[in-house]
């Protein structure tokens, strides 16, 4: 399953922090796409994920956005 978050126009931590919040609620294999505004998040979300077992599958950029897609794996 693929779940969304918003964290445009947060600034870090809270993009991690909403992201740690959801990753507790889904299930291992799910996906989790995240939408952010702050560039922190090209750093701080990867390290997370690497600290936690997690796996980011992708990373991009539209227009003014950033969007991480992040598995649970742990």
């Amino acid at each position: 399953m693929k779940y969304n978050i918003d964290t445009k126009n947060l600034l870090c931590p809270m993009p991690v922090i909403r992201l740690g919040e959801k990753i507790s609620t889904v299930n291992r294999g799910d996906l989790i796409e995240v939408w952010a505004t702050d560039p922190g998040v090209l750093y701080d979300i990867p390290a997370w994920c690497k600290v936690h077992g997690h796996k980011v599958i992708e990373i991009y950029k539209k227009t003014n956005e950033i969007v991480l897609l992040i598995e649970k794996i742990g």
